[in-house]
C-alpha cells in the first residue's frame, strides 16, 4: 500500500482514542504528517504510553558545518514524547506542547545512521501530560535525552 501523506480534520481526530488514532497512521488507515515526509522520519511502534519513531540522517538535514542540525533530533524527539502523550488520550481530547527541552550529547553525523527516538509518558493528567525521550543508534549509543510537557483540552 503507497504511504498517503496529510492532516487529518478535527472531526476524525476527534473520533478515537489516541491509541486507535496513531495505529491507524501506522496501517494506513489514516495519513502520515507531512513532518514525517520532510524529515524522514516514521512512526515505527506504539502502546499506551511509549511511542518510537525513527529516521536516516542525510545530507538535507545538515547544517552549515557538516553535522547534523539539532532540529533533526528535536523533531524525531517532539514527535516521540508528544505522541507517547497522545497514546493516552481518550476520545474527543488533543494535546499540544507547551515545552520541549533537549540536550545534545553526542554528535549526529550524516553517516551516523538509522535513529530511534523512544518517548515514554511519566504523568498524566487532566490538563498537562508530561514524558521524556531518547535518540539512539542501532548500536545503543545515545545522541539525544528530551522531556515534554503536553497541554490536554478537548477538541
Amino acid at each position: 500500500m503507497e504511504r498517503q501523506w496529510g492532516v487529518v480534520p478535527r472531526e476524525t481526530l476527534g473520533a478515537e482514542d489516541g491509541i486507535d488514532f496513531l495505529r491507524g497512521i501506522m496501517e494506513g488507515r489514516h495519513p502520515s504528517p507531512p513532518i514525517a515526509r520532510l524529515m524522514g522520519m516514521e512512526l515505527v511502534e506504539v502502546e499506551p504510553g511509549r511511542a518510537v519513531f525513527t529516521g536516516t540522517p542525510r545530507f538535507d538535514h545538515a547544517n552549515p558545518i557538516g553535522s547534523i542540525h539539532a532540529g533533526f533530533a528535536a523533531t524525531l524527539l517532539d514527535s516521540a514524547v508528544a505522541c507517547a502523550v497522545h497514546s493516552l488520550l481518550k476520545a474527543g481530547q488533543g494535546y499540544t506542547t507547551l515545552e520541549l527541552k533537549i540536550n545534545l550529547v553526542r554528535a549526529i553525523m550524516e553517516n551516523t545512521g538509522p535513529v530511534r527516538a523512544e518517548g515514554r509518558v511519566l504523568h498524566l493528567g487532566r490538563q498537562i501530560g508530561t514524558a521524556e525521550g531518547q535518540l539512539r543508534d542501532e548500536q545503543g549509543r545515545l545522541y539525544a535525552h528530551a522531556t515534554t510537557t503536553c497541554l490536554i483540552f478537548p477538541i
